[in-house]
């Protein structure tokens, strides 16, 4: 399959709730989970080098479409409703249109 939507979200954690973070993003890719998803290609959580609170996901899709709808069930939707406290901040996202590169996850 090829990824023909992604984005990439930056999250920074309340001070000292990085490590929290990035374990409820990880749920993601449980079973049933959005990561999990056959639609989902890519799922990757990241955390900077020089702030353990900030953390980055990339994340490739068949189709814009396929997000969506995969994210707007109700195992996504308990995900995001349980990032939101841990947030300091508004995420940042970007939507991309991925063009060619290599997984090997």
């Amino acid at each position: 399959m090829i990824a023909n939507y992604g984005f990439s979200a930056t999250l920074t954690a309340r001070p000292g709730m990085g490590d929290q973070l990035v374990d409820l993003l990880l749920t993601g890719l449980n079973e049933g989970s959005p990561g999990a998803s056959e639609y989902c290609l890519v799922y990757l959580v990241s955390r900077s080098a020089s702030d353990p609170d900030v953390v980055h996901v990339a994340e490739g899709w068949t189709s814009e479409e396929d997000h969506h709808r995969v994210f707007a069930g109700k195992t996504a939707q308990a995900i995001v409703a349980q990032i939101d406290p841990l947030l300091a901040n508004d995420s940042q996202y970007t939507d991309y249109v991925p063009v060619r590169g290599k997984s090997a996850l």
